[in-house]
């Protein structure tokens, strides 16, 4: 199946740069391009493309509010998905993204095959955040959470209490970084397993994607930023 591609940046040479690499792949085609947020935000609904590759940093709509934008227009639990292209490893304006709804960031220095997996992974509806940034998504939702003098807690109507034990303990994880490999070691279980039940956690509390799911976890206490 082909995977449709919008690249939506400021700068032209970064465009004409990923546009010349992924016409060359696999199953890849670049359907269009967009210099700032409002053209994004347009040519999303007009092409309707699988993964939107989205700059942070544009003029006038940035990346962060375009993203909102499409992510607040989608009518089903498929793509369109926003890959979030940023300069830097991890910063508020990705955060921002993030909770924006978008499924993932990768820096404009990755590795093209970097890139490319990271395509792949957001278009089969998985989330690209390594642990690392994670573990900042946490301690930045920690930091927001005391400065605004409001504390985390599981309460019994919140969407978590629908899970069972063993769901919690994969959401725990999931919140922790891991990945599905990393967990099924952890449990000993089957990776498939994990798959189901990690789609089971998702469905019981409403979470688009992983990047959510983490956000879900600490919200509901059941991750804090101090671990």
């Amino acid at each position: 199946m082909t995977i449709t591609i919008l690249i939506a940046d400021d700068q032209p040479l970064q465009r004409v740069g990923m546009k010349m690499f992924l016409a060359g792949q696999s199953g890849i085609d670049v359907v269009g391009e967009a210099s700032n947020g409002n053209e994004a935000v347009r040519q999303t609904a007009e092409l309707q493309p699988d993964v939107v590759l989205m700059d942070v940093r544009m003029p006038g709509m940035d990346g962060i509010a375009a993203t909102r934008n499409i992510v607040g227009k989608k009518t089903s639990t498929s793509g369109p998905w926003i890959l979030l292209l940023t300069t830097f490893d991890f910063d508020e304006y990705v955060l921002a993204g993030l909770e924006a709804g978008a499924s993932g960031f990768i820096t404009k220095d990755a590795d093209p095959s970097d890139l490319l997996s990271a395509i792949r992974a957001v278009a089969a509806g998985d989330a690209v955040i390594a642990p690392a940034a994670t573990r900042r998504l946490i301690d930045r939702l920690a930091l927001q959470e005391w400065q605004h003098s409001s504390r985390p807690s599981v309460q019994g109507h919140t969407p978590v209490s629908r899970l069972t034990n063993r769901e919690r303990e994969i959401l725990i994880a999931i919140g922790r970084g891991m990945t599905n490999s990393e967990i099924a070691e952890r449990f000993f279980l089957a990776e498939s397993t994990v798959k189901s039940y990690v789609g089971r956690v998702f469905t019981k509390i409403d979470a688009r994607d992983r990047v959510h799911a983490v956000i879900i976890a600490y919200r509901a206490g059941l991750v804090c930023g101090a671990e």
